[in-house]
Formats: C-alpha cells, structure tokens, sequence
C-alpha cells in the first residue's frame, strides 16, 4: 500500500521507509559492467555479487527497478558506503531534483516522466542516481524506463560512452530525460491548438475540464523542469567535484541549454492556458450577455403590448371602443404597429 511522509513521523532520521503514491514494483537488479573493449550485463541474484564490482577497474552500471524491498536496497547502499540520510531519500520518492556532492560520490534526483496510459496524463516517477569514481547506481520506482538507447549505445559501441567514465554515463542519464521532456511538450502544443480552435468554435464545458486538466498536467511538469535547470547548472560548474571531467562538463552545458529551452515552452504554454481559460470565461459571458438581450427586447417588446391587452380588459359597461366594430382589429393592428416602430427603434441604434 502507497505510503504518505506522514508515516516516518517519529521516526529517526535516515530511517530507511518507502514513501510514495503508488505501490512499490518488486525490486530487480541489472548490472552492464563495460570498457572500451569489453562488456559484461547480467541480472543479479544478490546484492554479494553485485558487490564484487566495486573495487573493478571498469565503469560498472548498476539500475535498480522497483523499491519494495526495503531490506535489500539498504544492504546494497551500504555496500557503497551511501550515508543514511542517502538511503532514506532514495526511498522517499516525492523529491525535488537535486544534486548533492558528498565527496566520495554525487547523489542526483531527476523527475522522469511520460504520457500515462489510463487517462492520457503526465506520470512521474524519481530517478535517483548515484555517480562514484568506478561505479553508477541508478533506482527507478518501477521497471521500464527511457534509458533502451543508452543501453543500445554501450553494447555497440556508439559514441563516446564506452571510452568515458560514470560521470558521462550520468550525463547521458539527464540528457535522455531532458530530451523527453521536449515529446511531452511537443504533445502538449498539439494539444492546445486543438483545444484553442475548440474554444473558438464552440465552448462547451468539456473545454473546460479539459483546460483545467492540462493547467494541473503542467503544474507538474513545471515542478520537474524547473529545479533541474539548478541541479545541471551546479554540475557543469568548474571546481563542484572532481568525479566531473572537463569534457563531460561541455556536454553538461548543451543540456543546461536545453532545458532552459524546456522550461520557456513550459512558461509559454502555461500562459497560453491562463488565456485560453480567460478567453473561455469571456465567451461564456459574452453568450450569456446575448441571451439576455435578446430576453430583453422580448420582454421590452411584450411591455406595451401587454399595457394595451390589460386597459382594453377590464370589462368597465361605458368604454366606448367596446362597442365599436373595429375595434378588435384596431386593437391588435394598434399593437402590431407599437411591435414594428420598437424593432425598428431597436435595429437603427444597433441593439439587434
């Protein structure tokens, strides 16, 4: 069961507690172990053989899908020497992004997300990383994720990875995140123009709904993209650690520039939102003002007509028009003529 921060109340700090939304997906360790020339990936069945990698001379990646198993990842983090409080914010998975330099490693949170698949909204699952001089460890809340091409590219060899260290691994890490940012941007922009010619055409209370919707999507996605922008730029700061070369720091500033182009379409479309819902607002009053108006000439209309109806009703013996033989007729072509002199009054001082 989803567990609230209110459950490590009373609970001393670095408490190692899963905390989240959803339940937590059973926890599976993969391992790619590689060098320029060589690589190694299996499953592992222990965290005594995920170990033993520790002390190799090669760039070891170790990816943890799935935090149930509370016991097990406080095992293998204190494998590494990862402090307690380390632990403890692995496993509560509502962080912000950030990163923290604890000398003999970095610990970075990234927010990753993706188009859900039940409602057609944003799903964000942590990404906490860990980057050692030899070693990277990476922890997902639940298996599948959108690292495939970076797999890919350290078994052919493509790029610069296989001849880099866990700082460029890590970099690649941020830099597939940042990049799926721009799809979900992308869908959203596709998304608002269809809703904006909808809001145009014809307003209808599911434009509303759905405008609120996509305000509470870009909420979140905001709160991810945001404080990365924070987390890149101290990273690609020269002197933050000396587990970042210098070549990976040129590579960290291009994704410091995409994600400011990320978080100035997530303004720009957040603005674009905040108008369209106003400009809804305004054409659900300008409809309604409509409808009043044309209630108004009705009523204005009905007025005098209902004047005459009402003086020529009251049945007095010695009202003259009474007996007369046109006096019907008169009557309702008397009302007829008032109808037309109001609706062309109406029409020449633009009321219709």
């Amino acid at each position: 069961m989803p567990k609230k921060r209110s459950s490590k109340a009373g609970l001393p700090p670095g408490t190692p507690v899963h905390i989240g939304d959803t339940t937590p997906a059973a926890t599976k360790i993969n391992v790619i172990d590689y060098t320029p020339t060589s690589i190694e990936q299996r499953t592992a069945k222990s965290v005594k053989e995920v170990l033993s990698f520790r002390k190799s001379k090669s760039v070891t990646w170790i990816n943890v899908d799935g935090l149930a198993d509370v016991k097990l990842l406080k095992e293998l983090c204190e494998g590494f020497a990862l402090h307690p409080l380390v632990i403890e914010d692995i496993l509560n998975t509502e962080q912000r992004p950030k990163v923290e330099d604890h000398e003999d490693y970095l610990y970075i949170v990234l927010r990753m997300l993706d188009k859900g698949s039940k409602n057609g909204g944003i799903t964000s699952e942590q990404i906490s990383i860990v980057v050692g001089p030899n070693f990277l460890l990476s922890f997902q809340e639940t298996p599948g994720d959108i690292f495939d091409p970076i797999r890919e590219r350290i078994r052919n060899k493509k790029g610069n990875i296989r001849k880099s260290g866990p700082d460029f691994l890590a970099y690649s890490l941020i830099d597939a995140v940042v990049d799926h940012y721009f799809l979900i941007l992308e869908e959203f922009g596709e998304h608002i123009e269809v809703l904006e010619a909808e809001l145009i055409s014809n307003p209808a209370p599911s434009t509303l709904r759905q405008l609120y919707k996509m305000k509470r999507e870009m909420i979140k996605l905001r709160k991810s993209v945001w404080p990365l922008r924070e987390l890149i730029n101290a990273m690609e700061r020269a002197g933050f650690s000396p587990l970042v070369k210098k070549p990976t720091r040129i590579y960290l500033r291009d994704v410091y520039d995409h994600s400011i182009q990320a978080i100035d379409s997530t303004e720009t479309y957040r603005e674009m939102l905040s108008g369209m819902l106003d400009i809804y607002l305004s054409s659900v009053s300008n409809r309604l003002n409509e409808v009043m108006k044309i209630l108004t000439v009705i009523a204005t209309i009905f007025i005098p007509l209902t004047f005459v109806t009402g003086l020529y009703g009251m049945n007095f013996r010695f009202m003259p028009e009474l007996e007369h033989p046109l006096g019907y007729p008169a009557a309702l072509t008397l009302m007829l003529l008032m109808s037309l002199v109001m609706l062309l009054y109406f029409r020449k001082k633009k009321w219709l």
